[in-house]
């Protein structure tokens, strides 16, 4: 060990070399400790480290597959946004029969059986939720009927209204 003016060295010739510089108001400190074998245990380590990364990020990968082809309850996909009331409820539920149903259009029929999936109370009058999301902009009719009764369909400004509804 010695020290000239504010800078403090210290030296040992142990298993490792490092260089450590500590600074502290007034002073520098220098520790160095000296090994021939560091730069190989900092390639093992760097292999082991990148061996690893390429473990999880193939993992993630894998995981992100699995997500994309497994299919969410209606239950599932209501809780994932924040819903207030009964035409938020009915919107969302349109959006789920569109986007995990993979329906083209739906009608009532589809909008009372997703809130009897999603385990939700219906409104009084789901044709009338319907009805105030069609005043909002929200969703349309669709161009053919179901089953014979009235169809509809989301639109652009009511996939991202449903979109923006995350909790």
């Amino acid at each position: 060990m010695f020290s000239d003016d504010k800078k403090i060295v210290f030296k040992s010739n142990l298993c490792y070399t490092c260089v450590q510089e500590i600074r502290v108001p007034d002073y520098q400190i220098t520790c160095i400790i000296m090994n021939k074998n560091i730069e190989q245990k900092i390639a093992e380590l760097e292999r082991r480290v990148q061996k690893l990364e390429l473990a999880d990020s193939s993992r993630r990968h894998e995981n992100q597959e699995i997500k994309k082809n497994k299919k969410i309850s209606a239950k599932e996909f209501l809780l994932t946004k924040k819903l207030t009331t009964d035409t938020q409820k009915t919107i969302a539920l349109g959006y789920y029969l569109e986007h995990e149903d993979s329906m083209i259009s739906f009608n009532v029929d589809d909008l009372i059986k997703a809130f009897a999936n999603a385990k939700e109370r219906k409104p009084s009058n789901v044709g009338d939720a319907v009805n105030k999301n069609i005043s909002r902009g929200f969703i349309m009719e669709a161009s053919e009927r179901k089953d014979g009764k009235k169809a509809w369909t989301l639109t652009s400004t009511g996939e991202k209204f449903v979109e923006k509804l995350s909790k």
